[in-house]
């Protein structure tokens, strides 16, 4: 079969790592008969450089054209980047807004679980981590603070911001539809996170949630405030099957999933609209302070890589076969810096890899599978 796939290498060790990515692809290809073709497509600070915005009307035709996009990280450093002198709506992340808000990109989900391999990286003591833990944050992606109305001005002489929340009953019905069907793919329970005990727009959240679920009866449902999701998260992530949430509260409490994962280096991510249609990143960013230096670890952006094999191509089979070699170079003791032992007494038995090394390794070992 032949895949057409959009790739937006990014800023920062974006390239490296997507180059890592479609090395697997590759690996994929040879193995199971695929082949795959790849459109370059610029977003965020690359984009910036090349023709004065973060996404151009061409990037977003030629993303609208693929059958999927594979995505590296965009940004930079927001303390010395000229990108960040820009006016807001210039900057690199607004591109990957605007791509979302394009392509109606409005589900997003991040799959958080612990590698047996990884359990000493995971900061979490033995008895919290337990058998470990195999968790989903979907979250809602083009709707809430990120998409309202803002504005910044003067009253009575005082700047005065203001940043808009607003859903509507169709918005959270869709993202909830979701967040039930992949629940129904897995451990059949959604926790719905919200804020409802202060926000109208939680309140109406919760309403809608309810009102999905009676069309999953065997789909468990529960509710919880974000706050103390995120104290759960921590404490019992073993807990969580499904977390459905809005933008805001999905995008903090993803970030804190994946730290308990090991690295955020190990997350991936993948973005829907209501076709077969996806954009596929790691959950990590730019990374500018260690871009070039070979050192990044693109596993996050393989396994990405592997979710679109699922989602977008139904090539089961084939995201398989990328997961268990992830695993298996994992278990034969590689590591990029950032999963590595710190204990001098704990790195017998380990090899520091770069992260073309490990890209490598991993495509060998979808090859010697197969």
């Amino acid at each position: 079969m032949q895949f057409h796939v959009g790739v937006i290498a990014g800023d920062g060790i974006g390239p490296e790592i997507v180059e890592e990515a479609k090395k697997v692809l590759d690996a994929v290809g040879k193995a199971y008969g695929h082949e795959f073709s790849y459109e370059p497509i610029l977003m965020g600070g690359c984009s910036i450089d090349a023709t004065g915005v973060p996404l151009t009307d061409e990037a977003i035709q030629q993303a609208k054209g693929s059958d999927a996009v594979l995505m590296g990280s965009i940004g930079g450093d927001t303390r010395t980047s000229p990108w960040y002198k820009l006016e807001p709506s210039l900057r690199p992340e607004a591109g990957l807004l605007k791509l979302r808000k394009s392509l109606n990109l409005f589900a997003n989900l991040r799959p958080a679980y612990l590698f047996d391999e990884l359990r000493k990286a995971c900061p979490l003591k033995e008895e919290v981590i337990g058998k470990g833990f195999d968790l989903a944050i979907m979250r809602e992606l083009t709707g809430g603070l990120y998409f309202g109305k803002r504005e910044t001005k003067k009253v009575d002489g005082v700047l005065q911001a203001t940043d808009t929340l607003t859903y509507n009953e169709n918005e959270i019905r869709r993202i909830a539809k979701k967040a039930f069907s992949i629940a129904m793919q897995r451990r059949k329970k959604v926790t719905s996170v919200d804020k409802a005990n202060v926000l109208d727009s939680s309140r109406l959240w919760r309403k809608v949630v309810e009102e999905v679920a009676k069309d999953y009866p065997e789909v468990t449902l529960d509710h919880m405030l974000v706050d103390n999701c995120a104290m759960q998260l921590v404490k019992d992530p073993g807990q969580f099957d499904v977390i459905l949430t809005e933008n805001m509260f999905g995008d903090i409490l993803s970030d804190e999933a994946s730290m308990v994962s090991g690295s955020i280096g190990m997350l991936s991510s993948a973005s829907f609209n209501d076709t077969d249609f996806g954009l596929y990143e790691p959950s990590h960013g730019s990374a500018p302070d260690i871009a070039g230096q070979d050192i990044a670890n693109p596993i996050a952006t393989i396994l990405s890589a592997a979710m679109m094999l699922r989602f977008s191509f139904k090539l089961d089979k084939e995201a398989d076969a990328v997961e268990n070699a992830v695993k298996t170079v994992l278990k034969k003791g590689y590591r990029t810096v950032d999963i590595l032992p710190q204990e001098k007494e704990e790195i017998a038995g380990f090899t520091q890899v770069s992260c073309s090394r490990m890209g490598s390794l991993i495509a060998d070992a979808v090859k010697a599978s197969a």
